[in-house]
């Protein structure tokens, strides 16, 4: 498996990735203040991804997209969360070079990097997964699931994206959005009560 660095930014904690991979690093959901800790620990780096549109996962975009000039990947339903300030945090506003439409796969930095779309906490919230491990972002995390009652979430959506999920075969790690590492075995066995209470 690829070396993975973490570490929560901002006040949400939200946990920004580094993925290394033979040919580059990843950047995955470069949160409020991630760009001094991405610039002191990548050395080639490949690409940036967002799991959704949220302003705590997409705050940095812009300043790495600048800094690197490298290409930002994002579910195509959340681009335009990217440019709206909802929240008025004052985010910078980002502009994607591949807006992930549905599931894809793309080879990034040497890897093979995939997309699989389960909305419901936003209309294009993805998982992302890079050989054995997926990142979550806010669709589940360790004992819960993504927030529905936000803009523009669905409980109808989550409800059929659980339904996705619990289809699931293999047992890989899971990298969320906040929170501690969990598995794909452990978050199915909850899934069944979130579904009730959704």
């Amino acid at each position: 498996m690829y070396k993975i660095i973490s570490k929560p930014m901002g006040t949400f904690q939200t946990n920004c990735y580094i993925v290394f991979l033979p040919k580059g690093e990843i950047i995955i959901d470069p949160g409020v203040d991630a760009v001094k800790w991405v610039e002191s620990n990548v050395i080639t780096p490949a690409a940036i991804l967002n799991t959704h549109g949220h302003f705590d996962h997409v705050w940095s975009n812009h300043k790495l997209q600048e800094h690197f000039k490298i290409p930002l990947y994002t579910p195509k339903k959340d681009v335009f969360m990217l440019q709206n300030d909802a929240f008025g945090y004052g985010m910078d506003p980002s502009a994607p070079d591949v807006e992930v439409d549905g599931d894809q796969k793309f080879e990034i930095g040497g890897g093979v990097v995939e997309f699989l779309h389960f909305p419901g906490h936003t209309p294009g919230c993805s998982i992302i997964r890079i050989a054995n491990v997926i990142f979550s972002g806010d669709f589940i995390f360790k004992n819960s699931i993504g927030r529905t009652d936000f803009a523009y979430g669905s409980p109808e959506d989550m409800k059929k994206s659980i339904l996705k999920f619990l289809k699931f075969k293999e047992n890989l790690k899971i990298y969320p959005g906040h929170g501690e590492s969990t598995s794909v075995k452990a978050e199915q066995k909850n899934l069944p009560y979130w579904f009730k209470y959704i």
